[in-house]
């Protein structure tokens, strides 16, 4: 598999557009779910400078054998709550990560992560997997957080 793609995940939330946002962007949140299955990012680990042409960096720590994954991106467009983009530069092409947060107006959000510019290696079905299990992992973070708000 050569050559890069784009990838699109839709997931909805019960939540507001700013609440989901903050997750995204703050560490005190992002610790709780940043990286696949299997893998902790510690609040050590994670640069946020939330401004265009700020560092995103998270080092994520693979449970099994304590080997770092580091991913080093910087932001392209902050837009709170609606919208939040950032380019791996490191990654072949330059990856590009836009994450949209769309009120549905019902008490959730609609959150929408594209990815272009993605290499090869990313568009395989394990790498997507893993991913995926990211996604999961903020889901049930985001739904932790909404369970303990009153009603």
């Amino acid at each position: 598999m050569t050559g890069t793609g784009e990838l699109t995940f839709t997931r909805v939330h019960r939540g507001s557009p700013a609440l989901l946002f903050a997750c995204m962007t703050e560490p005190a949140h992002l610790v709780h779910f940043w990286g696949p299955a299997g893998t902790t990012t510690p609040v050590e680990g994670i640069v946020v400078d939330l401004r265009p042409g700020g560092a995103f960096e998270t080092t994520m720590v693979n449970e099994a054998d304590g080997s770092t994954y580091t991913m080093r991106a910087v932001y392209a467009e902050i837009d709170p709550p609606h919208r939040l983009v950032w380019v791996e530069a490191g990654v072949e092409g330059g990856m590009r990560t836009t994450v949209t947060f769309t009120d549905l107006h019902d008490g959730r959000t609609e959150v929408v992560t594209h990815q272009s510019n993605v290499p090869a290696a990313y568009l395989a079905a394990g790498a997507q997997a893993g991913f995926v299990t990211s996604l999961d992992r903020y889901a049930a973070y985001v739904t932790q957080l909404t369970d303990q708000e009153p009603t």
